[in-house]
C-alpha cells in the first residue's frame, strides 16, 4: 500500500440544488479518493470575479494513497460525473460543481497542470473562512502562515454568510465500534492479509498477521506433502495458539479494536486436507484441547475467491514455495472452510464474494466489503 497523504479540498457550486451539489461530491470524493477527516460548516458567498448566482461554498480534509497528477485526474473526473462542462477559454463562470486541490500535505509543486499549494488561497475568504473552521492551525508552506492568520490579514471584504444546513460525512469511522476482535478469513490468495492491514490504517486497529513466513516446514511441505504435512501442520497450530493468545490478551491503549488474517480454526481445515484420516484423529485432539480455550471473535469474514482468481493472486505474488500450488487443493481448502462454518452455529459468520472485486486496486470495491462486514 503506498502512504496516505492528507490533503485539502475546496468545493463550490451555484447551480442547481446547491446543497445537493456539495453533497454529491463529498460523497464521490470518499468513494474515489480516501477517507474524509472534516468537513466545514457551509457558507453562501457572492460570485467571485463574475455576477452570477450566489454561491455554496465548503473545504473538504481527507487522506488518500493518489499521487498528486493522479489525484487531479480523479478530481476532474468527479466534477464531469457530477455534470460539470469545462469552457474552452478559462474564465469564472457560473457552474454545478467546482472542485480544487488547496494542500496536498505541506508539499510545493508547480506542473503543467497543477499548482500545489493553489495560489488565490490566501486571497479568498470564501476558501480561507471554511478551511479556518476545519484547519486553523495548518501552515501554508509557501506563505509560512497558519490559515488563521491567513485568514485575520486576507484584504477580501466580500461578504460571506454561515448556513445552517450541515452536510454528512459517509466515512463512518466508528463503523467497527460494535466489535472488539474480527477475523478476516480466506484461502490461499484471497487477499485477506491485504484487507486487514487497511482496515488497521483507516479505522485504527491492531492487527495480528499470521507469521507463516518464520515457518521452516512449509517450503518443505510443498515440495514432499506426504512427509511434511503433520511436523506442519503441528508447528502452525502451535503458533498460532501462541501468537493469539499473547496478541488478544495484550489490550492496547491506542486501538480501537482488534483484526487479524486468520482464525485458529484454520489449522483443523488445513489439516484436514493435508493430513492422512489416521493423523488427522490425532491432530484434532490436539486441536480440541486447544480451541475450547480461545477467544472467538465478535465477527468471521470469510472471503470468498473462485479457483481461477486464486491462482493468479498466487502466481502474481511470486513465492517460490507457493508456485506448485493445484486447483484442486484449493477446491479442497475452500471445503473445508465451508463444512467448519457450517459447523459452527454459534460463530457470528459473513461469507462475502470477493471473485469479481479488487478490493487493493479499487477503492470502491473496498468501501463495498467494509460496508458488508459491518452490515
Amino acid at each position: 500500500m503506498n502512504s496516505l497523504q492528507k490533503i485539502f479540498i475546496s468545493l463550490g457550486t451555484n447551480q442547481g440544488d446547491r446543497f445537493q451539489n456539495l453533497q454529491s461530491a463529498i460523497n464521490a470524493l470518499y468513494e474515489n479518493i480516501g477517507n474524509i477527516l472534516m468537513v466545514s460548516p457551509v457558507y453562501e458567498t457572492k460570485s467571485w470575479g463574475f455576477d452570477s448566482v450566489d454561491f455554496l461554498n465548503c473545504c473538504v480534509c481527507l487522506t488518500t494513497e493518489l499521487e498528486p497528477e493522479r489525484l487531479l485526474e480523479e478530481l476532474q473526473q468527479i466534477e464531469i460525473d457530477l455534470g460539470r462542462v469545462k469552457k474552452a477559454i478559462d474564465t469564472y463562470e457560473a457552474r454545478c460543481i467546482d472542485i480544487d486541490l488547496l494542500f496536498y500535505n505541506d508539499i510545493t509543486l508547480q506542473t503543467m497542470r497543477l499548482t500545489v499549494p493553489h495560489k488565490s488561497i490566501q486571497y479568498r475568504n470564501f476558501v480561507l473562512a471554511p478551511l479556518n473552521d476545519i484547519a486553523p492551525e495548518f501552515m501554508h508552506p509557501k506563505c509560512k502562515k497558519t490559515i488563521s492568520c491567513l485568514l485575520e490579514e486576507c484584504t477580501d471584504d466580500s461578504e460571506i454568510v454561515l448556513m445552517s444546513m450541515k452536510l454528512d460525512n459517509p466515512f463512518d469511522s466508528h463503523a467497527f465500534s460494535k466489535f472488539n476482535f474480527i477475523t478476516i478469513e480466506g484461502n490461499i490468495g484471497s487477499g485477506k492479509t491485504s484487507l486487514v492491514h487497511r482496515i488497521a490504517r483507516d479505522y485504527n486497529a491492531k492487527f495480528i498477521l499470521e507469521r507463516f513466513a518464520d515457518n521452516a516446514f512449509l517450503p518443505k511441505f510443498y515440495k514432499d506433502q506426504s512427509r511434511f504435512a503433520f511436523p506442519l501442520e503441528m508447528s502452525f497450530l502451535a503458533d498460532r495458539y501462541k501468537q493469539l493468545s499473547d496478541d488478544i490478551a495484550q489490550y492496547d491503549l491506542f486501538k480501537e479494536f482488534v483484526v487479524a488474517d486468520y482464525h485458529i480454526s484454520k489449522s483443523l481445515t488445513f489439516a484436514k486436507v493435508t493430513l492422512p484420516e489416521d493423523e488427522f484423529v490425532l491432530y484434532r485432539k490436539f486441536f480440541n484441547v486447544i480451541y475450547k480455550d480461545m477467544q472467538q471473535p465478535d465477527a468471521y469474514v470469510y472471503l470468498y475467491q473462485n479457483t481461477e482468481r486464486l491462482l493468479e493472486n498466487i502466481e502474481l505474488r511470486g513465492r517460490d514455495y507457493e508456485k506448485n500450488i493445484q486447483p484442486d487443493y484449493l477446491e479442497k481448502i475452500n471445503k473445508g472452510y465451508v463444512e467448519f462454518i457450517k459447523s459452527q452455529p454459534g460463530l457470528n459468520v459473513k461469507i462475502i464474494d470477493v471473485s469479481g472485486l479488487d478490493f487493493v486496486k479499487n477503492r470502491k470495491d473496498y468501501i463495498h466489503v467494509i460496508k458488508q462486514i459491518c452490515s
